[in-house]
């Protein structure tokens, strides 16, 4: 039995989008998002410890408000980079819960999971300004962090970065 073009099974133009909108996300996109929903997380943080306007969470924070409200609209492109991070750990009104975040986000970006290559995390992790901090080891979906973060008797900070590649 001959086929003829015809016979050929064909998918419609609309069948070949879907197939191409089913497609897995890149693991880039996956960090970025990953990333984004944290910095989400902290303004939800500030924002349920009562710090509703503007000023005010800039205040909580200790930031400018034009910084304040760049992370309040999560476009952060290149994310919360150490000197930003440091001056807003420092306020003691700021939540806990909102410090919590920070630190997660720390943890996180430290260990990697919002991309940057080695280099580029450890001098993230060598200018923040926290005395210890903790190591981010990866188990199947989530961090896991360990309290391994070095501080040298010449009180030098060292972030303990584990080896081998990022899964996702």
């Amino acid at each position: 039995m001959e086929s003829h073009s015809s016979d050929v099974f064909r998918p419609s133009s609309a069948a070949r989008v879907q197939a191409r909108t089913q497609r897995p996300v890149p693991l880039t996109a996956r960090m970025k998002a990953r990333q984004s929903s944290k910095i989400r997380e902290l303004v939800e943080a500030v924002k349920s410890a009562g710090f509703l306007t503007l000023n005010e969470q800039a205040k909580a924070l200790g930031l400018p408000r034009s910084t304040a409200w760049t992370i309040r609209k999560a476009s952060h492109k290149a994310g919360l980079s150490a000197s930003i991070i440091n001056p807003m750990l420092a306020p003691p009104e700021l939540p806990a819960l909102a410090r919590t975040k920070i630190l997660e986000y720390v943890e996180e970006k430290a260990a990697g999971l919002y991309g940057g290559s080695r280099s580029q995390r450890r001098k993230f992790a060598a200018r923040l300004a926290i005395e210890k901090l903790p190591v981010c080891r990866e188990t199947e979906s989530t961090p896991v962090p360990e309290q391994n973060g070095i501080t040298r008797a010449s009180g030098e900070r060292s972030w303990v970065i584990p080896e081998g590649p990022i899964q996702q």
